[in-house]
């Protein structure tokens, strides 16, 4: 068995977030590439109406072909998310014949189409059936594999998360990760992160802090105010490729690539090509759809990505390539761009990369 994933009290680690339709494998390899992360957390597997096959797994994590691990070495925990105890203990059991070295429960997704299903956050109005789903899952899998759970501070209430949390803990969870909003916010202001701490304080188990760590500043208030040692960043880390290794440089926890950090007054301008190969060379390409349509969808996943980054000022060139409809196009519109005003490239860490003939010709 290769060695699981684990929180461990007082040794700090960064985590990388699970976000449906962003986090997939091939962002979690470049996020292993770029990033200081500690692991990551799959986009969540939907356990509904039967048991989760291995070959879906296989399909939505397949680093469990490789160790449940990222080309680069980065580990990756497997989410399940779903409302019925049995299935999702069975549905643990596959994925650790998979391959699993850990697994983790989704209590967060705020999506109406997952709530709607007994799924995600509508869990949080229903405290005891955490604890049983907790429980079967735990009770389950090899003692030797760690299961976590992911939360918000309640549905709409944010003391709610105080019961939830001991309910977590009470099934049989190593380890927390508690997003500091409510699923009526969604993501909007404010994350209390003063309730993450008072949930720490209440817990022998370790909490990891969630929710709006966008910049270093923010990973220093988020610290201070938590107390946590442990922290799961997600839009704030596409957003600035070297925002982990500055909060792992504040951590101390492991080396960096200090190539890799910038300067504050660069990141706006910072040339995105590199990361936007990366993400295509990993993105592995249907033969069943035609290349134009194939060539559309790249465009549209690249541009998700540079629209995050927008949102904190790190992508001034989102603007010049929204509107592309291709592959083609998008990199077109961006040299136009960076011919004028650009930071210099940086280039990805050694180590392991996956080669692809994917669009080999619209990314020269």
């Amino acid at each position: 068995m290769n060695t699981p994933i684990r929180i461990v009290p007082g040794t700090p680690a960064i985590v990388l977030a699970p976000m449906d339709g962003l986090t997939d494998a091939p962002m979690r390899a470049v996020q292993g590439e770029i990033g200081a992360f500690t692991f990551a957390v799959s986009e969540f597997v939907r356990v509904s109406a039967t048991v989760v096959p291995k070959s879906v797994f296989y399909r939505q994590v397949p680093e469990l072909h490789h160790g449940a691990m990222t080309p680069h070495g980065l580990p990756v925990q497997v989410q399940l998310l779903g409302g019925d105890a049995e299935r999702m203990a069975q549905s643990a059991l596959v994925a650790c014949a998979a391959g699993a070295t850990a697994i983790d429960i989704n209590f967060g997704c705020p999506a109406p189409t997952v709530n709607t299903h007994d799924g995600g956050a509508t869990l949080l109005k229903h405290p005891t059936r955490i604890r049983e789903i907790v429980a079967a899952v735990r009770g389950a899998v090899p003692p030797a594999i760690p299961v976590s759970a992911k939360l918000r501070l309640g549905w709409d209430s944010t003391d709610a998360i105080f019961e939830n949390a001991a309910m977590a803990a009470a099934g049989g969870a190593d380890w927390l990760t508690i997003h500091g909003r409510t699923r009526a916010q969604g993501y909007k202001p404010p994350v209390l992160w003063e309730n993450i701490a008072k949930v720490r304080e209440q817990l022998s188990i370790p909490v990891v802090a969630n929710g709006d760590i966008w910049t270093l500043a923010g990973f220093r208030r988020c610290r201070a105010e938590t107390g946590c040692t442990h922290f799961m960043l997600g839009r704030g880390a596409l957003a600035d490729p070297f925002l982990t290794h500055a909060v792992a440089a504040e951590l101390d926890i492991h080396p960096t690539n200090p190539s890799l950090s910038p300067t504050d007054d660069d990141t706006a301008r910072l040339d995105w090509r590199p990361y936007l190969r990366r993400i295509m060379a990993l993105t592995p390409l249907n033969a069943d759809v035609p290349p134009a349509k194939a060539s559309f969808y790249l465009a549209c996943r690249l541009k998700q990505w540079l629209k995050i980054a927008n949102m904190c000022g790190n992508c001034s060139a989102f603007d010049a390539v929204k509107r592309a409809q291709s592959v083609e196009e998008l990199f077109t519109l961006l040299t136009c761009f960076y011919d004028t005003t650009c930071a210099p490239s940086r280039n990805f860490p050694s180590g392991n990369s996956v080669r692809s003939e994917n669009f080999r010709q619209a990314i020269r």
